[in-house]
């Protein structure tokens, strides 16, 4: 019976430390080819959100139930109708794409796979990218077309759309596409096919990443400000911090202080979260009393005064 327990005991400490080793675990080279083998021919601003995005499966799932609750946002609108979210702009830039996003949240161990990959392995990650678009390229299956421009720059492959604000999310054959797949044990994930759309038209609401393919890295832009203040006596101002969702960790409350505070944009986090109020201190002003001179008295009526006080006390 104590053998038992203690099989279970180890069990379930098994189950709890599992995710935070598969977290810094490392992919092989087999295993990234067949995690972006699905993404790896989709033009550059694309690709970076995704791979950008992957690294939050959380926020592309409410990002993905969201939009099936919201079926008429469609293209920019939705994008636009999701700026209060607290979702990253990476996630947020994806709802333009409603087919590729219900495949991501369709798959949601390829999609956490994929995010840990890119944070741990970044480098390879690009270089994966880049190996798949020569095999590609080879097939005859990438190549400029009415809606991207294929390009070598160096030694990279860089896709772009011809329209920098029309994008086209298209379905492609990874068996297909890169000719015979040459992993056996490692093989790319099957996504439904989606039939496909009229262009998705994006202004400057669509977030995009410049990709540095010379150091197989994609630029990471400055996180935004966004200060929002309270009209009244008090004012709340709440600044993003994008760093969280790197650095995958929970504040501490802070105490409150005149100065802004963080408010970090994750949507469970902000469920609990309470606006830190500046303390309104009233500045009280008092009127300096006014100092009047001593009248003066009739003369003699000093004497006559004390005369008297000395007559009372007799």
């Amino acid at each position: 019976m104590r053998r038992l327990i203690a099989l279970l005991l180890f069990a379930a400490l098994g189950a709890i430390t599992a995710p935070a080793h598969s977290q810094s675990r490392t992919y092989s080279q087999p295993e990234l080819d067949a995690l972006l083998a699905p993404i790896a021919l989709y033009p550059d601003p694309l690709l970076s959100n995704i791979l950008e995005a992957a690294t939050y499966p959380d926020d592309v799932r409410q990002a993905a139930a969201w939009l099936r609750a919201n079926p008429q946002l469609t293209g920019e609108q939705a994008v636009r109708a999701a700026e209060p979210t607290l979702w990253p702009p990476s996630v947020k830039a994806l709802l333009a794409f409603p087919d590729l996003l219900a495949r991501m949240d369709e798959s949601p161990q390829w999609t956490a796979d994929l995010g840990g990959a890119f944070l741990i392995q970044e480098p390879q990650v690009m270089e994966t990218v880049q190996g798949l678009r020569y095999r590609a390229q080879a097939q005859g299956a990438l190549h400029s077309t009415d809606q991207y421009s294929v390009q070598q720059q160096g030694q990279a492959i860089v896709v772009y759309p011809v329209q920098p604000q029309v994008i086209y999310a298209p379905y492609y054959n990874p068996y297909v596409v890169y000719g015979p797949w040459w992993w056996p044990a490692y093989r790319p994930v099957f996504w439904r096919p989606w039939h496909p759309r009229p262009a998705v038209f994006v202004s400057t609401s669509f977030f995009s990443r410049p990709v540095d393919w010379q150091r197989r890295h994609i630029t990471r832009v400055a996180p935004r400000q966004v200060v929002i203040q309270q009209v009244g006596p008090a004012a709340v101002q709440h600044r993003s911090n994008p760093a969280y969702f790197r650095q995958q960790a929970r504040p501490q409350p802070r105490a409150q202080a005149p100065a802004p505070v963080s408010v970090f944009n994750h949507v469970q986090q902000a469920q609990f979260a309470r606006p830190i109020v500046q303390q309104h201190f009233v500045q009280q002003h008092f009127e300096p009393r006014q100092i009047h001179a001593p009248r003066a008295l009739p003369q003699g009526g000093g004497q006559r005064q004390a005369n008297q006080h000395r007559g009372g006390r007799g």
